[in-house]
């Protein structure tokens, strides 16, 4: 079978060119075509896969190839845009269309490096910079760019001061707020599993879209705090800090979304009774559960977030709880039927235990002791029940009486009571 690329003009584009001069493994590897057709892709073999312009999946190898385009704004948002994809399209004309330098670099079939908007300088300068003007048509890039700046922030790489301006520009002209939830979630989620999602949410406030996508984490900007427990500032400040904790200790974006939300409770503490925050958990559950409903949050990001918002004061209190407290924690758990959420809900409650400015040195004890309350309560035999005669509700005391007694032989010195 002949190479259906054959005679095709073609270059690697996007995040394999990026990600091969950072000497990363490479991406997923995206193809653009340059002087053809959808019929002739098609003739060749290509599976047509794109809904709103012409990309096609290699018969041989799976990857994409797209059609190099322009692209013309006719509307509001991101999906308010019309596309050429004639055959006179160049490839500058494609790459300008995106939307940092460091992403509108392409290599032909002989590896050379095709760069007119100055991607790899920027690269080894680690500046985020956008290509054209044209950065202002699209709202998403706003969270694309913090996005990358989640990324490579390790690498010392900030978003250009002219590009931030851009970012502001789409704020302020209310073009962000066009964006749909599920977009928002998405680059979120993705932006979580980043090696620092706490510059996601950083740059986001620095352009002024943190306001309008997540007002409930902006209005955690200079809330005070107790400064003997917060020695670090204001209710933003610490999220942001158990979020860096939240990364250093876990990959899972669940952990990671439950270590931001935990604490939207404090934006809503009336002003006088600052800077303590009674009950800041249970306002905190409300709002997470609107965040969640309006951005269309997935399930098991939401009840973590929800549980970890809930119940992260009762963690950090373990060792002082009574058994019948301890047992209450574990079913709001649901940890008899569920023990994998044990060690999601540790986890962030230990992100929010490091996540301050006098972050206590050694384990975080209340860890340990969690999993020997559970193991002790799970331990308990329960077989005789099924033959007991016992009608549903005595059945369910004579439970939580037995695993009350078993949590109770854990700390069988137990001084204080919650």
């Amino acid at each position: 079978m002949s190479d259906p690329c054959e005679h095709l003009q073609y270059y690697l584009v996007g995040g394999a060119v990026r990600d091969t001069l950072l000497g990363l493994l490479e991406s997923d590897r995206d193809w653009v075509v340059i002087g053809s057709s959808a019929n002739e892709m098609r003739q060749r073999g290509f599976r047509a896969v794109g809904k709103d312009f012409p990309v096609f999946l290699h018969p041989r190898t799976g990857e994409e190839y797209a059609l190099a385009r322009r692209e013309r704004k006719t509307g509001p948002g991101y999906t308010g845009f019309t596309t050429d994809s004639r055959a006179d399209v160049t490839l500058e004309e494609d790459l300008s269309r995106r939307d940092l330098t460091i992403n509108a670099m392409a290599q032909d079939a002989d590896g050379t490096l095709i760069d007119p908007y100055g991607g790899a300088a920027d690269l080894a300068e680690g500046v985020l910079r956008h290509v054209s003007t044209a950065f202002v048509e699209d709202p998403l890039r706003v969270l694309r760019v913090a996005r990358f700046a989640a990324r490579y922030q390790n690498r010392g790489f900030t978003v250009a001061p002219e590009t931030l301006d851009l970012m502001k520009d789409i704020c302020h002209s209310g073009e962000i707020d066009s964006l749909v939830a599920e977009r928002v979630w998405q680059e979120t989620c993705r932006a979580l599993a980043e090696p620092a999602p706490a510059e996601f949410i950083r740059v986001l406030r620095a352009c002024g879209a943190l306001a309008r996508v997540f007002p409930e984490i902006d209005a955690l900007y200079d809330i005070p705090q107790r400064a003997d427990f917060h020695p670090e500032g204001d209710a933003l400040t610490h999220t942001l800090m158990v979020l860096d904790a939240a990364a250093q200790i876990s990959a899972d974006t669940k952990v990671r979304f439950a270590a931001l939300v935990h604490d939207l409770g404090k934006g809503a503490t009336p002003k006088d009774q600052w800077p303590r925050h009674i009950k800041h958990e249970h306002r905190g559950v409300h709002l997470v559960k609107a965040l969640c409903q309006r951005l269309g949050v997935p399930n098991d990001h939401r009840d973590l977030a929800i549980l970890v918002t809930g119940q992260h004061l009762l963690m950090h209190r373990l060792d002082e709880l009574r058994p019948e407290t301890v047992l209450k924690l574990l079913n709001r758990l649901d940890a008899f039927r569920r023990p994998e959420r044990i060690e999601s809900f540790v986890l962030a409650c230990e992100a929010d235990s490091r996540g301050r400015g006098n972050t206590p040195k050694g384990p975080y004890v209340p860890a340990q002791l969690l999993n020997d309350y559970f193991n002790a309560a799970r331990a308990v035999d329960l077989f005789d029940l099924a033959d007991s005669g016992l009608d549903g509700t005595a059945r369910r005391n004579e439970v939580e009486r037995r695993r009350t007694e078993a949590i109770s032989t854990v700390r069988p010195n137990r001084t204080k009571a919650d």
